[in-house]
């Protein structure tokens, strides 16, 4: 192994090499729901009255994530409560982290954890923000949220208030990134609009007493909040300094990604039918830059309901694109990374814009799941409206879909033969993402309003080989949250803002076809080292360490 340090001033140059670019012939993506059989038993109360309070159709974030240092990566998720009181009120609409045994087997180790939270949750965001070695967890809900210290012995502290996190308006998602790269996590929050439980417009056709939840147009927006890492526990509020709460949208979900390779994270946020935010990181400071780079509208130039987003590169062009999932007859937006500081509108030429215009989704994410060196896109499916097959041609509860990488700019759905239990129609909301029995292939997990929640075991037979990368920084935050990986054609980054309201702790996975060796990685810290590997091996876990200053 060999390596190089230096910072980077500009974009790195993709590595080209022939190992990788021949792939085994396709085989189908195939999942089957395990939930049942796992001891995952988890079903997400969103406690629905007849007065159609929004917040019922809006939780279910999930995160992914090794609590407990064991090499298995666990689960953790958000739950409701009761309205209007918005207290866990029952045990039924307690927070639930369950613990990986291994072999697809999960126990309920809430109580041991002290997690079972507080109020009505939404979303989900794990990452080690004091550098001690375990993951922490945050968690985002209506009006209050929360910090929990992963005190290491199994068990979590609230250390929201010293923290200074603590928020006080609806909040929808999160999301950690170091944006001035002094090794500390920082946090940023996702908020969607101004509510209450006193709210109750009614939306709706009184004369066949018919209500539903109202259109977000009823109600005021909020800006997102941006919590610096000071060290110690502590988080100061920048917002406005850094240029985030000059604008107000109605946030739904995040993702973070260098679009621009200038060394600092940048943040696009999706905004529910109001034009999306892409914050440009310049170094201290934002500058909204989703217009001119394209990503605030789809092709018609209008704002739709932007849901979740996943920001990696689709093409194996070296630059990092936005997937978003919207809702029925929106499409689900794909943005392409030209390089130039825009990005192209893909959404037909991939063929997702046919694909998915009759689906309303939730969670996305784009993922190698057949390990043949492209990434697919799964999302999670459902609209936002219970009642909406009364007065248009579509489902409320939907399947999940699945649209192949085909390598050549487009997509094809197959859905369809990913199995039988993955055609199951369900209230879907968030998803994460890992390798859950550590065979190589990337699992899902999935909640459901109202029903139990699916564990998706990845069965693709005669998959491709495959690369998982976890890092420890040393002069980087020790997540290595910020990371670029390039390798062959293929470029992706260390993250967990994934999807919708949730988080996906598991480290960056490469499928690398019929390649069994990678005969050179290269690793950009977020502190600026460049580290680069020689021929590294298929099929393992590769401990990537930040070498010393």
């Amino acid at each position: 192994m060999s390596i190089l340090r230096g910072r980077l001033a500009l974009p790195l140059v993709c590595l080209c090499f022939a190992v990788g670019q021949v792939t085994p012939p396709r085989s189908a993506i195939r999942f089957r729901n395990v939930a049942a059989g796992t001891g995952l038993q988890f079903v997400l109360e969103n406690h629905p009255t007849p007065r159609k309070h929004l917040i019922e159709t809006m939780p279910g974030g999930v995160a992914a994530f090794d609590y407990d240092n064991d090499g298995l990566t666990d689960i953790f998720f958000t739950n409701g409560a009761d309205i209007p009181s918005l207290e866990k009120s029952d045990p039924k609409y307690h927070n639930r982290l369950f613990r990986n045994l291994g072999g697809m087997k999960f126990a309920d180790a809430t109580g041991k954890a002290r997690l079972a939270g507080a109020g009505y949750s939404m979303a989900a965001a794990a990452a080690d923000y004091d550098n001690d070695g375990f993951v922490d967890l945050f968690v985002a809900g209506v009006n209050r949220n929360f910090l929990y210290h992963n005190d290491g012995d199994g068990r979590f502290s609230d250390v929201s208030a010293q923290a200074g996190v603590q928020g006080g308006v609806w909040a929808v998602a999160a999301g950690w990134l170091d944006y001035d790269n002094d090794g500390l996590l920082d946090l940023f929050v996702v908020n969607y609009v101004q509510w209450s439980p006193t709210y109750d417009r009614f939306c709706g056709d009184r004369k066949d007493d018919l209500r539903v939840y109202c259109h977000p147009r009823y109600l005021e927006g909020l800006p997102n909040t941006l919590y610096r890492n000071r060290g110690g526990g502590v988080f100061e509020d920048v917002s406005r300094r850094t240029g985030i709460a000059a604008h107000v949208g109605k946030g739904m979900g995040l993702a973070i990604a260098d679009y621009d390779a200038n060394g600092g994270p940048d943040v696009f946020v999706t905004n529910d039918t109001e034009p999306n935010f892409l914050f440009r990181n310049r170094g201290g400071s934002f500058e909204e830059t989703g217009l001119l780079a394209g990503v605030a509208f789809n092709s018609n130039g209008k704002a739709i309901s932007n849901m979740g987003a996943d920001f990696r590169d689709y093409d194996n062009d070296g630059l990092p694109d936005i997937a978003v999932t919207a809702l029925s007859n929106e499409t689900f937006p794909l943005f392409r990374n030209t390089g130039k500081g825009v990005f192209d509108d893909a959404t037909y030429p991939s063929r997702l814009g046919k694909l998915s215009l009759s689906r309303a989704g939730w969670s996305v994410g784009l993922f190698d799941f057949d390990n043949d060196g492209w990434k697919d896109l799964f999302t999670a499916n459902a609209h936002v409206n219970d009642r909406i097959e009364r007065f248009e041609a579509s489902l409320y509860r939907q399947a999940n879909s699945i649209f192949l990488n085909l390598g050549d700019g487009k997509f094809d759905d197959v859905s369809a033969s990913a199995g039988p239990d993955f055609r199951a129609r369900r209230a879907h909301r968030g998803a994460a993402f890992a390798d859950f029995n550590n065979d190589g292939r990337i699992d899902i997990v999935v909640s459901c309003l109202g029903e139990p929640a699916e564990l998706w075991e990845n069965t693709t037979s005669s998959a491709g080989n495959w690369l998982l990368l976890k890092f420890r920084g040393t002069k980087s935050n020790r997540d290595g949250i910020g990371a670029v990986v390039r390798l062959v054609r293929q470029h992706n980054h260390m993250t967990t803002a994934v999807g919708y309201a949730s988080s996906s702790h598991s480290g960056v996975h490469f499928g690398l076809g019929s390649a069994t060796r990678v005969p050179e990685m290269e690793i950009r810290w977020p502190s600026g080292t460049v580290q680069i590997l020689k021929d590294v091996s298929a099929n393992q876990v590769l401990a990537a360490t930040e070498p010393a200053p």
